[in-house]
Formats: C-alpha cells, structure tokens, sequence
C-alpha cells in the first residue's frame, strides 16, 4: 500500500469512529440541529475536503458532471434537508470505494512494474588495457566489449566473445527453461547470467535493443484504447450531464406540477443524482485491459493495446506461416536409406564430402549429421548443377548428390523416395547409393496449439512457399484445417486478402509469422502476431502482437487471455447498467433512499472493480495441453 493509501485508510478510520461517536451520542441525547450539524460537519470534511476541493476546481476549470461533482452536490444537499447522517455516511463509503479501486489499480501496475524489472541499471565497459568500468548502457557503443557477471543482467544485445554460462529469460518469455550461452552465440538483454562469467561484443545500441523495445512497447500499450474503452468514455461524457438534468428536473417539474412537496423532491434527486455516479464502468473497463496486458506481459505475450486485445477475442482464423513458425526453420537429417551392399554411415559420409564446397542450407545440414567434420580434401573438382544438385571426385570416385532430376538427367536408376522433406538421392560412379531426406522438424508444441484452437473454434490455415508434398505433410500431421503451398511472400499477401474478403461472420484473422518476409502480411491482418520476434525487428515494429518465444502454444494462451479480459469487461457493463438502472427507477419513485443508493455507487463499483481484478491472475492460466 502506497503512502497515500495508507493516509486515506488513516482518514476512512478516523472519520468512521468520529461517525459512529457522533450518531451514539445524538441517539443517547437529542441535541438542537445546529449542534447536531457541527458535530457531524468535523467527520464529513475530515473525510469529504479532497472531494468538494475537486469539484470545485472542475466547476472552475469547465469540467462540471464528474463524481466529485456529483458527490459534492448529493452530500451537500443532504446535508441542507437535515440528514446529516446520510450525507457523512455517502462520502465515507465513496472513499472506502475510492480506495479500493485506487488499491486494485495500484496492484496492476506493480504487474507492469515488475516487467520493467528487466531494465539494466549499468554495463559493464571493459577498456583496452582490460580494465572494467561501470557505465550507463546508453552510452556504449555497437562493437564494445561488455562483461556480464553471474547473476548481472545483460544490458545489452550482442555476441559472446568468451565465456560459459546458463541463461534466465523468464522475464523476456515467460518460461523458467534456462539457455546456454557459449562463444559465438548471440544473447538479448534483458537476461540474467547464471553461473558463468561472459564476455559479450554489443550488436545494438540501448535504444535499438531488445530490453528497450519491449519496456517501450509496454509503456505505450495503453495509449491504444479498445473500442469498449472509447465506448465508456464517449458514454461518461454524455450520460453525467444527463443525468445531472434528470435529477434538476427531478427536484424541480414535481413540486411545481403538484404544487408542493419540494423537500420530498429535492431528497428524491439527490439519491438520483449518487446511483447515477458511473464510477464502477469509467473505473473497472480500463483496469480490465490494464490488467490484461500486464498479465499477458508476465507469460511473455506483449499486447501493443486493449484494441489488439479486444480484436484478438474475436479471432475466428488464425493463419500462421510454416518455416520458423510451426517448424523449427533448422533442416536437419531424419532419415538415411542406402541401396544394398551400403551402410548408412558411408552413404552419409560420401554425400556430405560431395557437398562440403556448397553453402547451401542442405549442404550443412549433411555436414552437421556426421559425427566429425568432414576432410574436404577428399573431395575435388566440385560443381553445382543449377537446380539439380552438386557433382564431385570423392576418394577418386565420381559422386552426384541431389534431387531426382538430377538422377534422371545421368541416367541413374534411382529407387524414389516420398518422405516429406528434401530427398538428397547419392550415386556413385553411376550406380544407385540410396537416398537421405532433410526435413524441418515440428515445434515441440505445434500440434498441441492447433488442437488448442481448435477447441476455441478457431480455424486454422497454414503459408508456405514449400512444396505442395511437403505442405500437405505438415497440415496433415498438426491437423490444421487448410493449407496453401508455394507461395511468394507477395502471395501470402493476396491470400490473406482472399480469405478475409470470404468470411461470412465478422470474426476476424489472425496472421502468425516471424521474419522480415512476413512483415507485409502481419500488417495487413487484423491482428499480426510476431512469432519469436526476439530476432526480427521488422517482425516486432509490424506486429500487433508480439510472443517473446517461438512457442506457437502461446497463440492459443494469448486468445484465452483476450477472450478472459472481454468477458470481464462484458459482466461489467451489464452488471453496472443493470443496477443502475433499476435504481435509477426505484429512486425516482422513491422506494430507493440514499442508504440504497450508496450501494448502487460504491457496492456496485466494489463488485466491478473486484470482478477486473481477476484479470491479474492472468498468469495462473495454464498452457493448453
């Protein structure tokens, strides 16, 4: 509890026993009315002089129909019609509620508070002659040399020079799972360093790094209000003077019609005028987002805005790119089939020499599945055939490694392979070595998430400019519901277009990418989520919705937490019009007296408010399985 909390709580404590002092000694022993109002004024300003002092300021300031207004004038005139009693009891539960909501509001942003955690107080500067000075992280330059030290957070991003250590980025992604860092590895900051000391060679500048974009991104998300947010707002500035003239004429069009009766009346309005306070709905909608955001922060799922948040909690299409996104985007050998008479270690020794000249991603991938790096001197007069594959002299062996025209151009009899992935097929002085296929491997969690959307009713489609064979193996083993095949990143563009332009409901779609090829269709969906987007600036300028991690699990979590946070914001507008509404009424007939109205306020706005709050247990909500 802050120290103004804690002064008001102070306030409502003192104020309530001076109250209850007051009323007991009224009871006990009738006092004269003005003696009675005296007693009863010292708990009222003590309680009340903040409140009358705002409403005040704002009639000065053009800012006339607020709660302080409306309390004011119903505490006020409560006080003119001799209930003395009522007029103090208003005020203190209103500051009660007051401090309630400004305690709720105060814990979601320690939420926030926490995720800024994550900024570095200094960096380590190591100099030329090896000395280290402790500096502040805007002030070093790209190309520096900073050490980090166990338990020390990394500043900023770069590249370890030297060192070993395990690395905590439960701050960045929500996930407890440590990642090692070693030499040649790049690191974000943001992280904390385990148990080793590293030396790190900055990449980025502070204001390009990823701490600092993530801290901006945080701090800039309330700027963007949700449609429900500007709803309420444009709702408040036109329902509190409404009301405001319905209690006048309230106090005033009675008496003068019947002739009479005008202290009845004028208590009439003033009760109107405290249910009408829209307190519970101009408080609870914004926590609601607030703590949506916060929450979604602390599972490593940034949220630019509450209309992101809203347009995500009406998604019924997510359509996500395949390479880096539901694969891990590294190709990798899964499968060695030799012909008769070969083992598989030779076959995958005698392609990987043949390839040992070529960057190509295929190349490396071969290279990587030997348990030893190859001795390219084994190999000679390589040459790449476009479109083909390679041909080399490996131990004094004509060799050709590569796709199956290759194999038909030589006239290789060649037994197909129809695995899912690239198939490399091997030929050795003309004869037939067998075939090895290089596949993307499946997310740890792809096929869990699109069984989670599902279950959400979610549809799901999958981009890709792979093949068609290799497209269709993907969809079938996550199940999704459509796919499309060979696709440019400028046709991904068009059909995204094409499939936004064939909904029939007014769901909206969702693009899930990484990279700086998916950057034009993250743009154009109506909601862009960035997937591991720690790598890809493009990626996270283009994106509404950025995942600190690669986990396509956390789609599914992002769309639960949307959809948690409008079904609040929802039971709360209902809830509140509702009561107020019925109280409006009852208050008008005069069944409702200002003890009813006090909860029509403050009740309702202590509900609303404790109902916004649960948005903050975001974090409790588990992965889908």
């Amino acid at each position: 509890m802050t120290k103004k909390q804690k002064k008001t709580l102070y306030r409502i404590l003192v104020s309530a026993v001076l109250y209850a002092a007051v009323a007991a000694a009224c009871a006990l022993a009738p006092l004269p009315w003005y003696a009675e109002l005296i007693l009863y004024l010292i708990p009222y300003f003590l309680i009340g002089h903040d409140v009358l002092r705002k409403a005040v300021l704002g009639v000065v300031h053009g800012e006339v129909f607020d709660e302080n207004f409306l309390m004011a004038v119903a505490t006020v005139g409560a006080m003119a019609l001799g209930e003395y009693g009522e007029g103090v009891a208003v005020m203190l539960f209103y500051q009660v509620g007051e401090l309630f909501q400004s305690y709720a509001v105060g814990k979601s942003r320690r939420s926030i508070a926490a995720l800024m955690d994550i900024r570095p107080d200094s960096a380590n500067l190591e100099g030329a002659d090896g000395s280290v000075t402790a500096v502040d992280p805007e002030a070093v330059p790209v190309g520096a040399v900073i050490v980090v030290r166990p338990g020390e957070k990394i500043p900023l991003d770069g590249v370890v020079l030297s060192g070993r250590s395990t690395l905590n980025t439960s701050a960045l992604t929500g996930e407890s799972r440590p990642r090692t860092a070693r030499p040649g590895d790049a690191v974000i900051s943001g992280s904390v360093n385990g148990e080793g000391l590293l030396r790190v060679t900055v990449s980025r500048v502070y204001g390009q790094s990823t701490v600092a974009r993530i801290l901006d991104l945080v701090e800039n998300s309330s700027l963007k209000k949700a449609k429900a947010e500007n709803f309420i707002t444009r709702f408040a500035r036109y329902y509190t003077p409404a009301v405001c003239f319905a209690a006048l004429a309230l106090a005033v069009l009675p008496p003068l019609a019947l002739g009479g009766g005008w202290g009845l009346w004028v208590s009439r309005a003033l009760t109107f005028l405290v249910i009408s306070c829209p307190c519970a709905l101009v408080i609870s909608i914004p926590l609601s987002f607030f703590g949506g955001i916060g929450g979604a922060s602390r599972c490593g799922i940034l949220v630019k805005g509450g209309n992101y948040l809203e347009a995500l909690a009406h998604t019924d299409t997510a359509v996500f790119d395949k390479t880096g996104t539901l694969t891990r985007g590294v190709f990798r050998v899964s499968r060695v089939r030799p012909a008769d008479g070969v083992t598989e270690a030779r076959l995958l020794e005698t392609a990987a020499l043949a390839e040992s000249y070529s960057s190509h991603p295929i190349s490396k991938s071969l290279r990587e599945a030997l348990p030893e790096a190859p001795d390219p001197r084994r190999a000679a007069d390589a040459r790449e055939i476009a479109g083909q594959g390679v041909a080399a002299t490996v131990d004094g062996h004509r060799v050709l490694a590569g796709n199956a025209r290759l194999m038909e151009a030589e006239g290789v009899a060649y037994t197909p392979d129809d695995g899912i992935g690239t198939v490399v097929y091997v030929a050795r002085d003309g004869a037939f070595w067998g075939s090895i296929l290089i596949a993307d491997e499946l997310k740890d969690h792809a096929a869990e998430a699109m069984a989670a959307l599902r279950r959400q009713g979610v549809r799901t489609v999958m981009l890709t400019g792979d093949s068609e064979a290799v497209a269709r193996g993907v969809a079938g083993q996550l199940g999704m519901d459509e796919y499309h095949a060979e696709l440019l990143p400028g046709d991904k563009v068009d059909r995204v277009e094409a499939l936004m332009a064939a909904r029939t409901g007014k769901g909206n779609l969702a693009f899930v990418g990484d990279g700086i090829n998916d950057a034009p269709v993250l743009t154009r969906a109506d909601v862009g989520i960035a997937m591991g987007a720690l790598g890809s600036d493009a990626a996270i300028e283009a994106a509404d919705v950025v995942l600190m991690d690669d986990d396509p699990a956390k789609v599914s979590l992002a769309m639960r937490i949307a959809r948690k946070c409008m079904r609040i914001v929802y039971e709360n507008i209902v809830f509140a019009l509702t009561v107020k509404g019925l109280f409006l009424l009852l208050g008008a007939v005069g069944i409702a007296n200002m003890w009813w109205a006090v909860f029509a306020d403050v009740g309702v706005m202590v509900l609303a408010v404790l109902n916004a709050t649960r948005m903050l247990a975001v974090k409790d909500l588990p992965l889908p399985r």
